[in-house]
């Protein structure tokens, strides 16, 4: 990866600037968050103690209070917020019915639904009947109702008051007193309209509030020619008691509790069996958060709600068409503990809503709950243009440092690849060529190593060109002297007469041939350095090579016994032929130098990690441990007067280490771990075949 990319990736580390931005709005959120939970649980409580000692309010029938409630059988009536026009259809009203009841057979089939709704005094009612034959009154018959019919139970001053509504036809229908009536109602009062459905009929009543006596029971007659009607309904004909209670949103609640609304708040009382009896919904306060014309762009304000979004919150609980609530923080509220809660818009998972319920104590008991809602536009509206500035401010100052940091890197990339390229151009067909390398005079760590590799490279030059001529300096220089020798020996040897002239003549012959030797083995080196370079690599497999010249060497060196060890039957490798032969001669011949006539040689080839290694093994003193990691550098030898060869020039090891360069490999050397002898060995890839 260049560095420019490098720097670009660095750079990238600018963005926790906007992070730390959103960190922080975070922790101011979450701490507007818990004032707002503070705020509102004491608007809840202070609302809750308004109605403490006005259990009336809550109860228009103080027995209710104290009464074991009958969820099943009670009949609940919402506050309706339009006229509703009675007329036998269910256009005005809700998709979602209160309740409905089954057929008193016991069966389970459902009978009917209803909706029930308050008004302006009146009480409504709305009424689904499934019936496979709907059987009309016939007055001709007897003067009491006599086919398909609703009964209406009432209570009134202790007593109980029934109402049937039967008709001929469909159309406008009449309550008809069955029994005592009292002296204070008119049965007409209770009208309504019978319209026939696919499934039955639907009956749609209004009567006045104030005649049920906060009581209200209904049963349904289905008569189908059987021997016995079959009934439906909250109660049974033959029981005597008050009829089911009717819960409803008292008049006088609502009032109080308009006093309390205020914009952008939702507040609702429940009684203690959990019945919504009354609700303010105040008007949105998004309009009064500011002008249109202040608050940040519409995409800022949607990336802000989706950094502060919760997405493991549940949605907002509402009340059902049967009165009742399903929220965690009002069941605390009614078992006396004040709670609260955030939930989710509906339709909208950007937006939360708080909801804090509180408990209505009275008489040191329960006796219902207010539930006090908020959403959170109140106050992520505060800090709306606070996140916009951040936010601008935050990507500004990234983009600003990006481009630096882009730029500098540009500058940095360029200045190192105008050195790497001086640096590739500085050795040319193995000439270093140093006039044009770059010597820059910046004082940074770059201009720094530009000076220090251009120093580095006129040393290198100078002493390139030392070892150019070095062979034609040893040359000139020796060859002055052997011809010297060369004449005072032909001049001895013409007057050699005496003995101790013949031993003179001998050292002369010995000096005479050392120095040949010399020369030879430093322009074998030279040109074995040059041969190695153009010599090509073939297949060759060295399992058969080793069965070749293992005989060769035992001929060679017939006092010395040779080994072969092989674990493998073929070993391919992409080498030279000669040029492994050549480098075996001299570990064999190093091998030979330092051991001891008569001993074991042994040459092996063993599988190494992927590797083929051919080794060389002989028993003779150790490697010194501070020469084990320049045996195979030029001019190191290890061998003293003692040694039977007569002259080495430490070139050997260093022409195997050329060598198994050449092939891929590496060579190395170490001691035995007995401690006896010496391994040397050509590691080589695998290959070829």
């Amino acid at each position: 990866m260049s560095l420019r990319r490098q720097l670009l990736l660095v750079s990238l580390l600018l963005l926790t600037l906007p992070w730390a931005g959103c960190q922080f709005l975070r922790e101011t959120e979450s701490t507007l968050r818990h004032a707002q939970v503070i705020a509102l649980e004491a608007t809840a409580q202070a609302v809750a103690a308004s109605f403490a000692d006005q259990p009336h309010r809550l109860y228009p029938d103080i027995a209710r209070l104290h009464e074991t409630p009958e969820p099943a059988r009670s009949l609940y009536a919402s506050a309706a917020t339009a006229p509703i026009i009675v007329d036998g259809y269910a256009d005005g009203w809700p998709q979602q019915w209160s309740g409905e009841f089954a057929n008193h057979q016991g069966d389970g089939t459902p009978a009917f639904r209803y909706q029930a709704a308050t008004r302006l005094g009146r009480l409504y009612l709305l009424l689904a009947v499934r019936d496979n034959q709907v059987v009309y009154d016939n007055p001709g018959l007897s003067p009491e109702p006599n086919g398909d019919r609703l009964i209406l139970r009432t209570w009134l001053d202790g007593k109980r008051q029934e109402y049937a509504i039967a008709t001929a036809a469909p159309g406008d229908v009449r309550a008809r007193a069955t029994g005592r009536r009292h002296p204070g109602v008119n049965p007409g009062q209770i009208q309504g309209v019978w319209q026939d459905t696919r499934e039955g009929y639907t009956l749609e009543l209004q009567l006045p509030l104030n005649i049920t006596g906060n009581r209200l029971g209904l049963h349904i007659v289905d008569v189908d020619g059987r021997g016995s009607p079959l009934t439906a309904g909250n109660f049974t004909p033959l029981e005597q008691t008050a009829p089911p209670w009717l819960i409803y949103p008292p008049q006088p609640l609502q009032q109080a509790l308009t006093a309390f609304s205020e914009p952008g708040r939702d507040l609702a009382v429940f009684d203690k069996q959990q019945w919504q009896l009354s609700a303010v919904h105040a008007a949105s306060s998004d309009a009064d958060a500011g002008d249109a014309g202040q608050r940040p762009f519409w995409l800022l304000r949607w990336l802000y709600r989706r950094i502060l979004s919760q997405a493991d919150i549940p949605p907002l609980p509402q009340t059902g068409a049967d009165g009742h609530m399903a929220a965690d923080e009002l069941a605390s509220a009614l078992g006396g503990n004040i709670a609260s809660h955030w939930y989710r818009e509906n339709g909208d998972r950007q937006r939360s809503t708080l909801s804090v319920a509180a408990p209505i104590r009275h008489a040191d008991a329960v006796m219902g709950a207010v539930v006090l809602r908020q959403n959170s536009e109140e106050y992520l509206a505060l800090t709306d243009r606070a996140f916009s500035k951040l936010l601008g401010y935050s990507l500004l100052a990234t983009a600003l440092a990006a481009l630096g940091l882009l730029g500098y890197a540009s500058l940095l990339s360029w200045r190192i690849g105008r050195l790497s390229r001086a640096a590739g151009k500085v050795a040319q067909r193995g000439n270093i060529v140093t006039e044009h390398f770059p010597r820059s005079h910046a004082r940074d760590e770059v201009g720094e190593l530009s000076r220090r590799f251009a120093n580095l490279l006129e040393e290198l030059r100078g002493y390139n060109e030392y070892l150019q001529t070095l062979s034609r300096k040893l040359s000139h220089e020796l060859r002055t002297p052997i011809a010297v020798i060369q004449s005072s020996l032909d001049n001895l040897e013409a007057d050699a007469n005496a003995g101790e002239q013949s031993v003179y003549l001998q050292r002369a012959r010995e000096g005479l041939d050392r120095l040949g030797r010399m020369l030879t083995a430093m322009t074998e080196a030279s040109q074995i350095e040059e041969s190695v370079r153009s010599d090509m690599l073939t297949d060759v497999d060295l399992v058969p090579l080793l069965h070749q010249i293992v005989p060769a060497y035992q001929s060679a060196w017939p006092d010395y016994r040779f080994n072969l060890q092989c674990d493998t039957e073929t070993a391919p490798c992409l080498a030279s032929p000669d040029l492994l032969v050549q480098a075996l001669d001299k570990l064999v011949d190093n091998a030979v130098s330092f051991s001891a006539p008569g001993g074991a040689i042994v040459l092996s080839l063993t599988d190494a990690a992927g590797s083929w290694q051919l080794a060389v093994i002989n028993h003779g003193p150790p490697l010194p441990t501070h020469l084990q990691g320049q045996l195979f550098e030029a001019m190191v030898s290890l061998r003293d007067d003692r040694a039977r060869s007569g002259m080495h020039l430490g070139l050997g090891l260093y022409i195997v280490r050329i060598i198994a360069e050449h092939l891929g490999g590496k060579a190395l050397a170490h001691n035995l771990p007995t401690g006896d002898g010496v391994m040397m060995a050509l590691r080589l890839p695998k290959g070829g075949l």
